[in-house]
């Protein structure tokens, strides 16, 4: 097993709490901009802390990684550049996107890669 990647010990230490038996972590990385705190990815499913409830509320969505349709790489750049310039990637499951933005496009390239592994 490797050492699981992460941004922040409390985020890290958050999904900790709420592993299932045997599930091991693979990642946590902190999210930029509004709505989302951060991802984790484990061997099982992807956990998304989503703080766009009103009332300074929060939820965490646990995603199992059979749900997830597609992965994207989001971008507001054209095809001209690099495949992963951009450090946000879309999760589609069902008719729900959750859109995660990381700071770094080495991030947003390690999620996408994790989930693709998983979903095909």
């Amino acid at each position: 097993m490797t050492t699981p990647t992460y941004d922040r010990k409390e985020q890290f230490q958050q999904i900790q709490s709420g592993l299932l038996a045997g599930e091991q972590i693979i990642a946590v990385y902190d999210a930029v901009g509004t709505g989302t705190g951060f991802i984790g990815l484990t061997d099982r499913r992807v956990i998304i802390q989503d703080r766009s409830f009103v009332g300074k509320r929060y939820a965490i969505t646990s995603i199992p990684y059979s749900k997830i349709t597609s992965v994207s790489v989001v971008s507001n750049k054209s095809w001209g550049g690099s495949f992963f310039s951009t450090g946000a990637i879309a999760i589609n499951v069902g008719s729900q996107t959750y859109e995660v933005e990381f700071r770094g496009a080495e991030k947003s390239h390690h999620v996408h890669n994790v989930i693709l592994h998983h979903i095909s």
